[in-house]
């Protein structure tokens, strides 16, 4: 059976849905894929509102990423609700007495001299210029202060718990993670007691760099098997896990985890690019003149970044601020001494 030709009408006909069907499968397939891109960034959105923010309904109890809410951190202070949870005996079973002999440590940082902030272009303003910084000797902690060590000063002073302790007690599992949720009234105040002090922010960043003007504790390179930030790993973490992540003078966690008060009033560098200072240390000039009001609009010196900063937060020369009655999930201390420890608190 013969085939009839096909005519030039219908050849015409036949390109034309032929084109029509073309256009339609890659329209199709564009917006297809429109629509998978906007699905996977609507999932991705969603999985960062699900870290930074909340729910609305959970507001009255809900911590915020930056801080605690304003109108629940004000009755926290005021220490409504306050509860006491822990007895002196009770304190006993936190943490075994090797743990506790361990974490009660201090590590001693010579004097010297040390190159004390970056001439990197891409640092941040407040973090420049590099200067030589005469240090004298002292002794710094060597870990943050944690959960369970900052147990027995709540017992010890009757003083207030952090705002995430439920019932006042400590949440389970982290009793050798950092304290969080403190204020640098709070850390000042353990410090006090603890017969200590917070570090002044050139003997954090000596402890933290030593005297090759490292990046970051253990050299010049980031390695995210040394520290906890950027959300690797949530949330705190044991303040021993990162066991080689240590600073030059062994002090461990000084990048990452939680970011750390000092003691110093946040203020540019008033210093020459590779300009040599003596330590001045910061006076508190607030202390005992009734101008608390006025020292809450004063921000305060925090360092080290955290389980939540970028890693470039994370880096020893790195400066950040916070008001000193603010406190959040990602804020802890450790203590300094001018002198030789000569004991600790049960």
């Amino acid at each position: 059976m013969s085939r009839q030709p096909i005519s030039e009408k219908e050849l015409k006909k036949r390109k034309n849905l032929a084109m029509a069907v073309l256009i339609t499968c890659v329209a199709a397939a564009m917006i297809g894929g429109s629509l998978h891109v906007i699905e996977l960034g609507a999932m991705r959105m969603d999985e960062m509102r699900g870290k930074v923010s909340y729910d609305i309904a959970e507001v009255e109890d809900h911590i915020r990423a930056a801080g605690e809410d304003i109108r629940i951190q004000a009755a926290h202070e005021a220490r409504e609700n306050d509860k006491q949870a822990y007895s002196i005996e009770s304190l006993k079973t936190l943490l075994s007495s090797d743990v506790k002999k361990e974490l009660d440590q201090m590590v001693f940082v010579e004097a010297g001299r040390f190159e004390m902030g970056t001439n990197a272009v891409r640092s941040n303003q407040t973090d420049r210029p590099a200067h030589q910084v005469d240090v004298p000797a002292f002794w710094i902690d060597k870990y943050p202060v944690t959960q369970a060590q900052y147990a027995h000063f709540v017992v010890a002073k009757q003083y207030r718990t952090p705002l995430n302790w439920d019932n006042g007690e400590i949440p389970s599992g982290l009793e050798q993670h950092p304290v969080t949720l403190v204020s640098w009234y709070n850390a000042r105040d353990y410090c006090a007691w603890a017969g200590k002090r917070l570090p002044q922010e050139a003997e954090w960043e000596k402890a933290a760099r030593g005297t090759k003007a490292n990046r970051w504790p253990w050299g010049n390179k980031m390695d995210v098997s040394r520290l906890n930030t950027y959300y690797s790993i949530g949330h705190t973490n044991d303040v021993r896990h990162f066991e080689h992540g240590s600073s030059p003078y062994g002090a461990m966690d000084m990048a990452g985890n939680v970011t750390e008060w000092v003691f110093d009033v946040f203020k540019p560098y008033k210093v020459a690019e590779g300009e040599q200072v003596s330590f001045q240390p910061e006076v508190d000039q607030f202390s005992g003149t009734g101008s608390e009001d006025v020292e809450r609009t004063i921000h305060r010196v925090m360092r080290g970044g955290s389980w939540k900063s970028d890693p470039f937060s994370t880096e020893s020369y790195h400066r950040n601020y916070s008001l000193p009655n603010m406190a959040s999930d990602f804020y802890g201390f450790r203590c300094a001494s001018s002198n030789k420890p000569n004991e600790v608190k049960p």
